[in-house]
């Protein structure tokens, strides 16, 4: 199981083939290079090219910037600069929060308890068709999205 979300960029420009969402975790692992992602989720960052960039929520970027202010993630560049070098083009694709992606958290009843922004980011997964690249036991053990850990 698990897609592709195509992503037309510009008018005359190439449709990007998004396969992989990342967590935050999984993000911040990728950007600063640190962390220890299974083979699996190495593979899937070096997967990233221009054709075929990562997706990333806009959720998880709050995330990160909440964990920077409380102290809890230190990051090795200003946090402006380090969320626009993760977000940068053409390895990422963003995806908003968006009322498909709203609609389908709001399904998700066995999700209830659990994280806000972790329910969006299984949300946003499952709406564009992407496997997602966590370390969160919880999510991979729900089933409710493929996982690459």
């Amino acid at each position: 199981m698990g897609g592709v979300a195509f992503r037309r960029i510009g008018g005359d420009e190439a449709t990007q083939v998004v396969k992989f969402l990342l967590d935050t975790h999984a993000l911040v692992w990728w950007v600063g290079q640190i962390g220890q992602p299974s083979r699996a989720q190495r593979r899937a960052f070096a997967s990233a090219h221009e054709d075929a960039p990562l997706g990333v929520s806009d959720i998880s970027l709050w995330e990160v910037a909440a964990l920077h202010e409380r102290q809890k993630l230190k990051l090795g560049l200003p946090l402006r600069d380090w969320l626009e070098c993760a977000t940068a083009a053409p390895l990422v694709c963003r995806f908003e929060l968006s009322p498909a992606v709203m609609s389908e958290l709001a399904s998700l009843h066995a999700t209830r308890d659990w994280d806000p922004a972790d329910r969006i980011i299984v949300s946003t997964a499952r709406v564009h068709g992407l496997k997602l690249v966590t370390s969160d036991v919880r999510i991979a053990d729900s089933g409710l999205v493929p996982v690459v850990s």
